[in-house]
């Protein structure tokens, strides 16, 4: 609908404002994902954008954030052991 690319535009126009320096390069596929949210988030709160929805999304990127860098984190300390173990053989 006509009213949801304008929020999307908008949105899109704050976020920049906003995170700018967080951003990087946009790619397809992160607009391709964000889409998808707005889809999925539409169907949650059945086509009603309020602020509740917009305070939904951005908790849900904050997230998600938080969960990839931790999963990093856990990463490299896997591989930090698996180095020190090869040392210590």
């Amino acid at each position: 609908s006509r009213l949801q690319d304008e929020f999307e535009v908008s949105f899109l126009t704050l976020s920049h404002r906003l995170f700018s320096r967080n951003l990087g390069a946009y790619s397809e596929e992160q607009g391709g994902r964000f889409h998808q949210d707005v889809r999925d988030i539409e169907r949650r709160y059945q086509g009603r954008w309020d602020v509740t929805m917009l305070a939904d999304y951005c908790w849900l990127l904050k997230r998600e954030t938080e969960d990839e860098n931790r999963k990093r984190t856990r990463q490299s300390m896997k591989e930090k052991k698996k180095r020190f173990h090869k040392e210590h053989e």
